[in-house]
């Protein structure tokens, strides 16, 4: 699509009492070639800039926590979580949010890394918001921060564990959308990923059809996952039963059943993840789905862990 697809045909100033809202009239030429007759109401703040500052090796970020009218009245509390944010004001990206940052976070900001663009409210509002990382050390902080009172401002600045302030989007604690994508892009493209418990699981001795070759799968998996920095988990070591098969012309063991089920449960719940590998078993689809529904992470291959060790996978 281009211009030529846009004719303006009026233009209304509604109100410029803060900053400019404004009422469009224009004809939209539509993919059959048609041209369409439609209105919008568009507010024009200016052009913004947010920042996430992190400190790589405490594994922590900064936020601000500040009251916002247009969130009170739509069913909240008012009191965003968010990154350091504000307008550009004539100035560059760069050098803006240097400066907003410091002002709410009492923070110092030396190089900053700009991540991407975007319109965060496009059916309404003309912004653009220009997205930035930063690292921070404790002597950065060379004030108590806060924003500017003749502002309005009075902000509480927080320094949260990555990992808390990742489940707080999870249960709902942070609802600001920019700062949801910086802390995601953060987990995705910076931090170095956790450690993880890995159960790894196949087809289980005593169970159908397994025999000794199968101990030694496990074995070989078990020693990858910790050759890739994790922390291994193996069914063949722990003993774990047999799962009863479900199609199976046995009577059924209820106490046996019970018993998988409960150590399975104990495992899992110190777990983070199942590599599942091997052959069709009843006993590790069973884990599995027990899994599943606990929210860990599956893998069917070692290569999809992440890679914490130098070396990846032969370190």
């Amino acid at each position: 699509m281009s211009e030529e697809s846009i004719r303006i045909t009026a233009e209304q100033t509604l109100s410029d009492n803060w900053y400019v809202l404004k009422k469009y009239s224009f004809e939209l030429r539509r993919r059959d070639g048609s041209w369409q007759a439609q209105e919008r109401e568009v507010y024009d703040r200016g052009n913004g800039a947010t920042i996430l500052l992190y400190n790589l090796e405490r594994r922590t970020v900064l936020l601000t926590r500040q009251f916002r009218m247009p969130a009170f009245v739509n069913d909240h509390s008012g009191y965003l979580i968010e990154t350091a944010a504000g307008l550009l004001d004539n100035a560059s990206p760069e050098v803006r949010i240097r400066q907003e940052a410091q002002e709410e976070t009492g923070c110092r900001v030396g190089e900053v890394q700009k991540v991407f663009d975007a319109f965060m409210s496009p059916g309404s509002v003309t912004e653009r918001v220009h997205f930035f990382i930063g690292h921070y050390q404790a002597e950065d902080r060379i004030d108590e921060g806060g924003g500017l009172e003749h502002e309005g401002e009075d902000i509480e600045v927080l320094e949260l564990d990555i990992d808390q302030a990742l489940d707080m989007i999870q249960h709902g604690a942070i609802v600001d959308g920019k700062t949801i994508m910086l802390l995601q892009y953060l987990q995705l493209h910076v931090l170095k990923p956790r450690r993880l418990m890995v159960l790894v699981i196949g087809l289980c001795p005593g169970e159908c059809g397994a025999d000794p070759a199968q101990a030694l799968v496990l074995e070989h998996c078990a020693a990858q996952v910790l050759a890739a920095g994790h922390i291994a988990l193996s069914a063949a070591w722990l003993g774990l039963p047999a799962a009863p098969m479900a199609n199976s012309s046995v009577v059924k063991d209820g106490a046996r059943d019970e018993r998988f089920k409960a150590q399975a449960e104990r495992l899992l719940e110190r777990c983070d993840a199942v590599l599942r590998v091997g052959g069709a078993s009843t006993s590790a689809e069973a884990v599995v789905d027990m899994a599943l529904r606990l929210g860990l992470d599956l893998y069917h291959q070692v290569e999809q862990l992440p890679v914490l060790a130098p070396g990846g996978l032969g370190a």
